[in-house]
């Protein structure tokens, strides 16, 4: 049976009432259970310090009769995907002792022109309710630059979207978690609004060694050939990377032939599975353009094609209109003539 289409299936959902926008976990993991460069865990404690403080500032300081609007303690976390920006949103949480409210983008935009806002306003009220830190992850995709043009319905609605999104930043006095790697494209509005921006740099060889040390558990059976430092220095990787290429050895290791007590996880193992984590990276940064040979400097004055051509399958997948995704993928094909 062909499945439904992720689009349809949302409808359905809308429409019987299935759908969850948001997700609320106990955080579990700390600080701990990361590593960073030592200036990102400044960083991050100067966010903490302003959690703890606020209370001082604004209540018995009296600063909130003075300054009513703005209260929220927002924090920009920027950087390559696996660098641990969901961990330390999640830690932040754990230090607090407050639940940590996930926010689903692909489920907080709704098919139905109007309804996203609606959806904004409810992950902010959800947090009230819970005393939560909210967290948006993939933020650039919610608080992404307002549109000077809005001749189309699609359009009008993205601004809407921001402007809800910032006006209720204005009334929320709790602690908000944006999370991006492409933290460029967020409207300018929000710099204002957002208290500290955190860098997540990719690690170190340093932090990377010690982040292949802490991927296993004291009874994990290793390898003695295996070269901790030798694989940070031979892989330039994010955190993320290495916590994957860890599993598939582990798999990789499970599966070799012979009783489980004499297997292990050799250097070989991590080193293999780390090229195929890599391989995979490029076969998703494949374009149909590029492998296709064809020349994109001629087009230059038109844009990045493929950047606008992404745009535009977004804003065909948000009408569900199947013509215009074919009109697009037509329109490309004449340009590259």
């Amino acid at each position: 049976m062909t499945p439904l289409p992720d689009r349809l299936i949302r409808a359905f959902n809308e429409l019987s009432g299935t759908k969850r926008i948001t997700e609320s976990v106990v955080p579990r993991r700390t600080f701990n259970d990361v590593i960073l460069p030592e200036r990102t865990f400044r960083a991050l404690d100067q966010a903490l310090a302003q959690v703890t403080s606020h209370d001082l500032i604004f209540r018995q300081w009296g600063l909130g009769d003075r300054h009513p609007t703005g209260l929220a303690l927002a924090f920009n976390f920027a950087g390559p995907s696996g660098t641990g920006k969901t961990i330390c949103a999640e830690a932040i949480a754990h230090a607090l002792g407050r639940r940590l409210l996930n926010v689903r983008y692909t489920e907080v935009e709704s098919m139905w022109l109007g309804e996203t806002p609606k959806n904004v306003a409810a992950v902010f009220r959800a947090a009230r309710e819970e005393n939560a830190v909210l967290f948006f992850d993939e933020a650039d995709a919610i608080a992404s630059r307002r549109s000077s043009s809005v001749e189309h319905g699609v359009q009008r609605e993205m601004n809407t979207v921001v402007n809800v999104l910032l006006q209720e930043m204005e009334r929320f006095n709790g602690v908000v978690i944006f999370a991006t790697n492409l933290a460029s494209n967020f409207d300018p509005a929000f710099e204002r609004r957002i208290r500290t921006h955190v860098l997540f740099e990719m690690p170190g060889v340093e932090e990377r060694e010690r982040i292949w040390q802490v991927q296993f558990a004291r009874e994990t059976p290793l390898a003695a050939d295996v070269d901790f430092a030798k694989l940070a220095r031979t892989y330039e990787v994010s955190g993320g990377d290495i916590r994957n290429a860890v599993l598939k050895a582990a798999l990789a290791a499970a599966a070799a032939p012979g009783d489980d007590a004499s297997k292990r996880i050799t250097h070989r193992h991590l080193d293999d599975a780390m090229r195929e984590v890599l391989d995979g990276k490029r076969v998703m940064r494949q374009s149909i353009l590029r492998d296709a040979g064809v020349a994109i400097g001629p087009l230059d004055a038109l844009g990045n094609v493929e950047e606008r051509l992404q745009r535009l399958l977004a804003i065909a997948a948000v009408l569900g209109g199947s013509a215009l995704i074919v009109a697009i993928v037509a329109l490309v094909v004449a340009l590259l003539r």
